[in-house]
């Protein structure tokens, strides 16, 4: 299982997520979206990296893509982003029978939901889902899928409190998985950070999470 650690940048606490997104390239660790699960079927690999950094209350992550085709039609929280050309986060705690998966398409609109396996969810709330901050590279507004060669950038920050984690009394690890997808497009493809083993394309695996380290 892949690993890495997470730096902590305790500056960006006072700076706008549009600021940290410029400075996540050189300040976060870097990870890699490249194995290609379900080769037969679905081959096709968008460039796609991510950087990771935190303060001792917020985790930050900016996801870099690279691909063929763009697609954006969820412009509202809850709806089915996995659909868009979609890029995600799912995590827990080590030992805990919960995990949590924050999938955001282009235009940085968001699903998130705790969950004990992929059929038994409970949705964040408008609350807790405002306070998921968001800076998409090329904007909010919705479209369909487009051809062509595009490059964007996602900068999100999620607050630890939103994955059960006391700022106070930081764990010494977090399991996760980073994901890319597009299930509604004309090249559907599933790639993730940490190898999944399966038969079919299924992202809500703990068992195959890598491991994150403060």
């Amino acid at each position: 299982m892949k690993q890495l650690k997470i730096p902590l940048c305790p500056e960006f606490a006072e700076l706008k997520l549009e600021q940290i997104a410029d400075l996540l390239d050189e300040k976060g660790v870097c990870g890699s979206i490249d194995s290609v699960n379900w080769k037969e079927k679905f081959p096709y690999k968008p460039i796609t990296f991510f950087y990771l950094a935190r303060t001792s209350e917020r985790l930050y992550i900016k996801f870099a893509v690279k691909g063929n085709l763009l697609r954006a039609v969820h412009d509202a929280d809850q709806q089915p982003v996995s659909q868009d050309s979609c890029v995600e986060f799912f995590c827990k705690l080590p030992n805990s029978p919960q995990y949590f998966n924050f999938e955001f398409n282009c235009i940085g609109t968001c699903y998130a939901a705790k969950r004990v396996k992929r059929t038994d969810k409970e949705l964040l709330s408008p609350s807790e889902m405002a306070q998921i901050e968001r800076y998409p590279s090329i904007g909010t507004k919705p479209f369909e899928e487009i051809e062509g060669l595009f490059q964007w950038d996602l900068t999100v920050s999620i607050p630890f409190s939103l994955i059960g984690i006391n700022a106070d009394h930081l764990p010494d690890k977090l399991m996760a998985n980073f994901y890319k997808c597009a299930d509604a497009t004309s090249l559907k493809h599933y790639v993730s950070w940490n190898p999944i083993e399966s038969e079919n394309p299924n992202f809500h695996q703990p068992n195959f999470f890598g491991t994150l380290l403060f």
